[in-house]
């Protein structure tokens, strides 16, 4: 069953489409077209149907194509996932999550030359908001090759840590 609305979901003025669907097992999901072209620019998923979106899916370029997901699957209000498709080839690039549901972002996989496979890695290990621990694939044949540590939190790297067979390796 499903039910449409004209709502003003974006804070724009203009009445948007807001089409619900509540599918028998309590799960409902909302699809807004928020620039009526006809396509959706944000779908929220409520697994549990407790009102709380724990998915929402935005189309953040306006090409036609959700690019942006994000998830609060425990609903405290604070983003577990973070999951983006910055180049917009329908492929995600970026996954951040808050590990710890402290409210912040404290590990983040990247794909920074869209081949597919991740090639760097950062991780905030006491949730600080400043990483402590950074791995990067530098060859692409998705390996981390070289891994650097903030142990003191000062900025600056303290330990770097070469494995794999990429192109930098210690003279």
């Amino acid at each position: 069953m499903s039910d449409s609305y004209d709502i003003d979901v974006n804070g724009d003025g203009q009445a948007d489409n807001v089409t619900v669907v509540h599918d028998s097992d309590g799960t409902e999901t909302m699809v807004a077209d928020t620039d009526d072209d006809g396509r959706a620019d944000m779908v929220a998923v409520d697994t549990d149907g407790d009102g709380d979106a724990e998915h929402v899916a935005y189309d953040t370029d306006g090409d036609g194509k959700l690019d942006s997901v994000v998830s609060d699957t425990d609903n405290d209000g604070y983003a577990d996932r973070l999951a983006t498709d910055t180049n917009a080839d329908g492929l995600v690039d970026t996954v951040a999550v808050d590990r710890d549901e402290d409210g912040r972002i404290d590990a983040a996989v990247q794909d920074t030359d869209y081949d597919g496979r991740a090639d760097t890695v950062l991780v905030d290990s006491d949730s600080d908001g400043v990483t402590d621990t950074a791995g990067r694939d530098l060859d692409e044949d998705g390996d981390i090759d070289v891994v650097n540590v903030d142990r003191d939190e000062d900025g600056t790297v303290d330990t770097t840590v070469y494995s794999g067979d990429g192109v930098t390796k210690p003279q």
